[in-house]
């Protein structure tokens, strides 16, 4: 909806009604030209959509309404598909013409709210409406968001999985535009653009405690590229609860768990041996297992060499799709607080581990320093997503940045059971 206010002075009206007679107003009934009753604007606009029934537009052409100079100038236009989005649109300065900015939906059907004003300040206003054509022969991109409906921690990011690759920047920023996440209270946050099927949606810092966090598509019908259509998608929201931080210090052999940021517990943990050092980083809690039976094989380690495990785990809550826990290990124990002897996860007695599983969910926050091992990839490997910088953050975006990004190798991670 677009509007150019009009600055007008009533020194012009205050003449009229003088030369009228007293008692008499040409401006309606409180002397204002904007309180009289709206009249039919018809003849005043042109429209280039068809209105008539069993006719319907064109969608990849923009919605133009020109005034007739002669009669009049439009004031705003309104115009709203049957969901109730709305279509950006630009208004001349001089009232003479709008037009739409955005792409129509295919298939649909429109109201538009035309206002307009004579010269002597009088409101006209018209209805209208009209139907676009639905795509032919067109491929449809449909858009599934992620995590499922629930509560989850402060660190889950907001996924959306593409059935259709999207390559171009263009299309990209259609694409995502499109896709609006809304949140109470309200933050910062933008979209990344992971690969051609796939975007991550965050805030710059952590959601707030205790947040709603709703996220829909409105690209049902858009006209997204050549042949690419959008289609219908689910809306999601997800809750937070409280911020629950657990920080892994791999060189102290301790993890300190923060509750709305305080410490509640303190636990001695071992975590990654020379050659097997736990990743360095921010990660997202991603399932909890009370059980996981861990093979070494899982992750490279022959059967029967020294390195070689196969044991049953209790406890175990994931933080990498490639097999990084944090889980009981009552055979450490001893080494707990002192050594690091693990093949990468973060190990604690049992008691400690029921505890911690018993304390966190899904998207609360575990973050390693002070280990030797490599940084926690971004993406492909669980999430990653707050080890990126917020101004690279943004640069992933199609409409703050590039959106350019090429998958890497650790967007290629497979699932795995476990580390050990």
């Amino acid at each position: 909806m677009n509007h150019t206010p009009r600055t007008r002075t009533a020194v012009g009206c205050t003449l009229l009604v003088t030369a009228l007679g007293a008692g008499v107003t040409a401006c309606g009934s409180d002397g204002n030209p904007l309180s009289a009753k709206p009249y039919d604007a018809a003849g005043v606009i042109s429209f280039n959509a068809p209105t008539d029934a069993g006719k319907r537009a064109d969608p990849d052409k923009p919605l133009e309404i020109t005034a007739n100079s002669d009669d009049g100038r439009i004031t705003d236009v309104t115009a709203q598909d049957s969901t109730g989005r709305y279509v950006a649109g630009e208004l001349a300065a001089d009232g003479s013409r709008w037009h739409s900015t955005a792409p129509l939906a295919a298939g649909d059907h429109y109201t538009v709210t035309v206002s307009t004003e004579d010269d002597d300040g009088a409101p006209g206003r018209k209805v209208l409406s009209f139907d676009t054509s639905r795509p032919t022969n067109k491929k449809r991109l449909n858009v599934t968001f992620g995590p499922d409906a629930g509560e989850y921690g402060v660190g889950q990011p907001i996924t959306a999985q593409l059935d259709q690759e999207v390559k171009d920047k263009t299309e990209r920023a259609v694409v995502e535009s499109a896709l609006r996440v809304q949140s109470t209270p309200a933050v910062q946050g933008s979209w990344y653009w992971v690969d051609d099927k796939e975007l991550h949606y965050r805030p710059k810092v952590y959601w707030p405690t205790h947040t709603t966090v709703t996220v829909h598509s409105n690209l049902d019908g858009i006209k997204i590229g050549d042949r690419l259509w959008g289609g219908p998608s689910k809306s999601l929201t997800i809750t937070t609860g409280d911020r629950v931080e657990a920080v892994t210090d791999a060189a102290a052999h301790r993890m300190t768990v923060f509750k709305n940021g305080v410490a509640i517990k303190a636990l001695p943990v071992t975590t990654g041996k020379p050659g097997f050092e736990t990743r360095n980083g921010v990660k997202v809690i991603l399932a909890k297992q009370y059980f996981v039976r861990m093979r070494s094989t899982t992750v490279g380690i022959a059967a029967g060499t020294r390195d070689s495990y196969d044991l049953p785990v209790y406890w175990a809550t994931r933080v990498t799709w490639s097999g990084e826990f944090v889980h009981a290990a009552p055979w450490s124990v001893g080494s707990q607080g002192s050594a690091n002897v693990s093949h990468g996860c973060t190990g604690m007695s049992t008691a400690n581990a029921e505890w911690f599983f018993n304390a966190v969910r899904e998207g609360d926050i575990v973050r390693v320093v002070n280990s030797m091992g490599d940084p926690m990839e971004p993406f492909g490997n669980g999430f990653g997503d707050w080890n990126v910088d917020w101004n690279k953050w943004r640069k992933g975006s199609a409409l703050t940045g590039d959106a350019m990004n090429t998958p890497s190798e650790a967007n290629q991670v497979r699932l795995q059971p476990a580390a050990l």
